[in-house]
């Protein structure tokens, strides 16, 4: 049986018969370019079907070629199985070159081999879309040791890894010995005890780099006047400042507290969730409306607030 007449006997409704999927597309485009008037006026007439009955009783694989021109078997087989479990090949083609050449036998020993290990098949369209690479992955080499290194290191047991990896698909697309232990070693050395929390709510922590992500933020906060170690606590407390961009989200919303609010280091240091509240959305706005009510409120009761308890916080502040 082909992987595509086996992925559509499991799979979700494929597109609408009469919208092309983008790969297939793209494909359509570039033949009809490239070919004389006559034959391209002929591969566009077996791209759609002429009548909605005409797909009705199709499987989805069989409604699916027919936006497809005329296409070696394999590369046919392929992408007819990409698009039925919601992958976009254009795009995995673009981030994953070596999709191209790709077997789909290959492809296919992942897809079983992520279903073994407890994923969904409504999980695949997401987590190779994320990460193309993992279709090309080796199921030995590369995908066997980030399962083991959930329950060995981590103590994920065997029923919790599709939560992982649906959190965190890039988790397949990493390297146990090159990112993930290394990463883990740190987090650990940091003060970062609870494996349970790393797997199941910061597993993005674990597939940041050291070098590049995690310690420059370390350094960012160091240097706005407190110590390391207060960085480190505040880190601790909100995980979150691992995955933020110094020059987008803390350099800008730091210099309005400091410039517009009035506050300063220690405010952070209290209340380091202040840095995942939007500045546009929330936190200027917020400040805005305190500053014209005549208002003074702490950080956390400002920020956390929903807009109800927000407008009921400034009117019992203005009627006292």
């Amino acid at each position: 049986m082909p992987l595509c007449s086996f992925y559509a006997s499991t799979s979700l409704p494929v597109a609408k018969p009469h919208s092309l999927p983008s790969s297939a597309a793209a494909v359509t485009t570039v033949q009809a370019k490239k070919s004389p008037p006559a034959v391209a006026a002929a591969a566009a007439a077996t791209v759609l079907p002429t009548t909605a009955e005409s797909t009705a009783s199709m499987m989805p694989a069989e409604a699916l070629s027919l936006h497809l021109p005329e296409l070696p078997s394999a590369m046919r087989d392929k992408i007819l199985s990409l698009e039925l479990m919601g992958v976009d090949y254009g795009r995995a083609l673009s981030l994953n070159p070596a999709l191209r050449d790709a077997a789909p036998e290959p492809i296919h020993a992942v897809v079983t081999f992520l279903q073994s290990r407890g994923l969904h098949f409504k999980d695949l369209g997401r987590v190779f879309g994320m990460c193309p690479s993992v279709l090309t992955a080796s199921v030995r080499a590369d995908l066997r040791p980030v399962f083991a290194f959930l329950t060995d290191d981590l103590g994920v047991p065997e029923a919790a890894y599709r939560r992982v990896v649906v959190k965190c698909p890039r988790v397949l697309a990493c390297s146990v010995r090159d990112q993930l232990r290394p990463a883990l070693i740190y987090l650990r050395r940091l003060g970062f005890r609870d494996n349970r929390a790393l797997a199941f709510q910061d597993p993005i922590l674990l597939v940041s780099s050291v070098e590049r992500t995690m310690a420059p933020k370390l350094e960012y906060l160091a240097g706005l006047g407190m110590s390391r170690d207060d960085a480190v606590a505040m880190a601790l407390r909100c995980p979150a400042l691992f995955t933020f961009n110094v020059e987008r989200n803390y350099r800008p919303k730091f210099e309005y507290l400091v410039g517009e609010m009035g506050g300063g280091v220690e405010d952070v240091k209290a209340f380091p969730q202040y840095f995942t509240f939007s500045l546009e959305k929330r936190i200027a706005p917020r400040h805005r409306a305190a500053a014209d009510a005549g208002v003074d409120l702490p950080l956390p009761d400002m920020l956390k607030a929903t807009d109800e308890e927000f407008s009921e916080m400034l009117e019992r502040r203005r009627s006292r």
